[in-house]
């Protein structure tokens, strides 16, 4: 995975040593995270009218912005590779002039139905302006090309249903006690699930190397 960095940096592994999630955290890596698309990814890109993006500046500071299309906007040009039109907008440039001084991006696609659905993806993007590129967009100004680092599921229990307005049952609240998900019953997680429940003591800056 070339165009992604370690899946887990050192805050991570803190706070999964704090709530004895790393056997987990390590299972759902060996499992789920892939270097490039696969059939079932490509199919939902597809059809995606929206998905998050985040971008990082020069100085390393954060930034996402929505993007949305007809279905189709997001073009997979290979497991490896997809690119998106960017549209008329305010005239900040923000996500796009990160690209240019970074080139490190992530993208959270969302489905937000009765079968909730989100895909990460990491990897490495440039901006192109070839007129022939562009004009392949229809309306677009410019495209972005990503090429892929490593694209992963991730859970969608709390994502609400915005056809019929029903919140999700997994959310806590109003004395609401949540169902156990139904993959944590599967062979793959049962043996690497936490042996105690959280531990929800606050963490110290000087446990984590800052």
């Amino acid at each position: 995975m070339t165009d992604a960095p370690e899946l887990y940096g050192h805050g991570a592994r803190t706070l999964q040593d704090r709530f004895d999630a790393r056997r987990l955290a390590d299972r759902l890596a060996s499992i789920t995270v892939i270097d490039a698309l696969d059939e079932r990814q490509i199919a939902f890109l597809h059809r995606a009218t929206y998905f998050f993006l985040a971008t990082t500046d020069s100085d390393g500071f954060p930034d996402v912005s929505h993007k949305g299309g007809r279905p189709g906007f997001v073009r997979v040009v290979d497991p490896t590779t997809i690119q998106f039109p960017s549209y008329d907008g305010n005239g900040m440039y923000r996500s796009l002039g990160n690209i240019l001084d970074t080139g490190r991006v992530a993208l959270l696609f969302i489905r937000q139905d009765h079968r909730p659905v989100r895909i990460r993806i990491h990897g490495t993007a440039v901006v192109l302006t070839e007129p022939e590129v562009v004009a392949s967009f229809e309306g677009a100004e410019a495209v972005v090309e990503v090429r892929i680092g490593r694209s992963f599921p991730n859970c969608p229990r709390y994502i609400h249903d915005l056809e019929t307005g029903q919140l999700s049952d997994a959310s806590p609240g109003d004395g609401h006690r949540p169902p156990q998900p139904e993959w944590k019953s599967w062979p793959d997680f049962a043996d690497v699930l936490p042996d105690a429940p959280p531990n929800h003591q606050p963490i110290v800056d000087s446990e984590i190397d800052r």
